[in-house]
């Protein structure tokens, strides 16, 4: 009787995971992100409770049910516990997602980018000095990058209209590039995946 309750629910989960798209690129997105470490140890310890952090208030009852089913039918074999397993990091992380009003489009195997990497190595240490360095670095260097570019082009924008074509796609990607920059610098914390409003006021367009 055990054995006919866990095989429907198993060939729901199965159907499920199949259903669900593989091709995704937030870090929460990705196997070794937080959101799927906390559900392999919400499924080990048999307890949702290191989960429901993910999640809104309004989500907590999908994800119990969820769980409670993954739960049941990982028990039928290594096979169904894989699969079933999966059905529940898919399912959470993509309730996850949702909730900061970001577009999931399924799990990603590999690591995060490496500077998310540091980012979550300065959680564990409790110092972002390395993670300041590495960004300060790359935002200098793309800087630095376009502006010369562009000064390059400038010197010869008059002799031609398409040198001056080539110098303003110059300009339009160096302004552009600092613009992003400043404005996330300075920018007030929004949810990843949602544009921040005070980013698109006041902004000037080419």
């Amino acid at each position: 009787m055990k054995n006919c309750v866990m095989i429907p629910v198993f060939c729901f989960l199965a159907l499920a995971a199949t259903l669900i798209p593989i091709n995704a690129r937030a870090h929460c997105d990705t196997l070794d992100g937080p959101v799927v470490a906390a559900a392999k140890a919400a499924l080990e310890k048999g307890d949702i409770a290191p989960v429901l952090k993910w999640v809104k208030a309004d989500d907590e009852r999908e994800v119990k049910e969820v769980f409670q089913k993954v739960l049941l039918a990982r028990k039928a074999s290594p096979e169904a516990r894989e699969i079933a397993d999966r059905y529940f990091f898919e399912t959470l992380v993509r309730i996850h997602r949702a909730g900061e009003g970001a577009p999931y489009t399924g799990l990603q195997a590999g690591p995060a980018e490496p500077i998310i990497v540091e980012t979550d190595k300065s959680l564990e240490t409790g110092s972002i000095e390395n993670v300041i360095k590495h960004v300060t670095a790359a935002a200098t260097e793309g800087i630095r990058k376009r502006f010369n570019e562009t000064l390059k082009r400038k010197k010869h924008a008059d002799e031609s209209i398409t040198a001056g074509r080539e110098f303003v796609e110059a300009y339009v990607d160096l302004t552009h590039y600092i613009e992003r920059l400043y404005n996330d610098a300075v920018a007030q914390t929004a949810p990843h995946g949602k544009p921040d409003e005070s980013k698109t006021k006041g902004g000037h367009a080419h």
